[in-house]
């Protein structure tokens, strides 16, 4: 199928799956989110064995685009039900998918663009790329990707990330355990490419049933969790404190945050 915010190719048996709007750092919007979805679908039934997933231009992805932001203030109950599903199945299909993901990150990958590293298999990460989980900092919260950091990095380290919104880098990321390797900028493509190809070495149906247990010993509690994650999500879009820090934002200044 044709698509307008991404580009999908395979090379033999390798798919590779890049975020296509450079000018605004890869930033979500539900048109990217659905095409990432048929992607998956679509390179799941074809030939490629392991996924590569990368973003154009100098960044992963900066997180939601500033546009979908500002729709999101003024959308009913249903609309913002729609919108958190959509994207807690893309989370969740990346998560379980039968195939090895890489994720390639340079530049910003922060927000919903941190939430896809997390959920990747193995994340290449580029010296100098930002990562962050900052929807706090605006009044939201990270409900849809908090099960699977925590999951990766422990609890104590998940509330520390959560909680603070803090940004840090890829040698960061990788102590915490959420960073595969970190390489020079210039070498990120080489070395991605370099770890599909050693995973293409592999028997195919060896690497299926490994990633079947792991998704299967986890899957009842994070859909548990996923379920929350989505009900608390729709839940804070309604406060006066997120329309706050959204219109904050917007308009760069700081927020006068009510509690309410």
């Amino acid at each position: 199928m044709p698509y307008h915010t991404i580009r999908v190719t395979v090379e033999g048996e390798l798919g590779l799956l890049a975020l296509n709007r450079p000018e605004q750092r890869n930033a979500l919007t539900p048109e990217m989110i659905e095409e990432i979805s048929a992607a998956l679908d679509e390179l799941e039934r074809g030939p490629a064995r392991v996924i590569l997933l990368s973003g154009d231009g100098k960044s992963f992805c900066a997180g939601m685009d500033l546009r979908a932001l500002k729709d999101v203030a003024t959308q009913t109950r249903e609309q913002n039900l729609a919108d958190a599903r959509r994207t807690a199945a893309m989370f969740r299909r990346l998560w379980s998918y039968p195939k090895p993901t890489i994720a390639a990150v340079q530049g910003f990958a922060v927000a919903g663009g941190c939430g896809l590293a997390t959920v990747c298999d193995f994340t290449v990460a580029a010296r100098g790329a930002q990562f962050g989980y900052t929807e706090v900092r605006v009044g939201f919260m990270p409900a849809l990707v908090s099960m699977f950091l925590e999951r990766q990095v422990g609890e104590k380290v998940a509330r520390n990330l959560l909680l603070t919104g803090d940004r840090f880098d890829a040698a960061q990321a990788q102590a915490m355990g959420l960073v595969t390797r970190v390489v020079e900028p210039a070498e990120l493509m080489p070395a991605a490419r370099g770890l599909a190809a050693s995973l293409l070495q592999y028997s195919t149906g060896s690497i299926a049933a490994t990633k079947r247990l792991l998704v299967r010993s986890a899957e009842a509690e994070i859909d548990r969790r996923i379920s929350l994650g989505i009900a608390e999500s729709v839940a804070i879009r309604e406060t006066a404190d997120f329309r706050e820090g959204l219109a904050a934002f917007l308009e760069k200044r700081p927020a006068r945050w009510s509690g309410r």
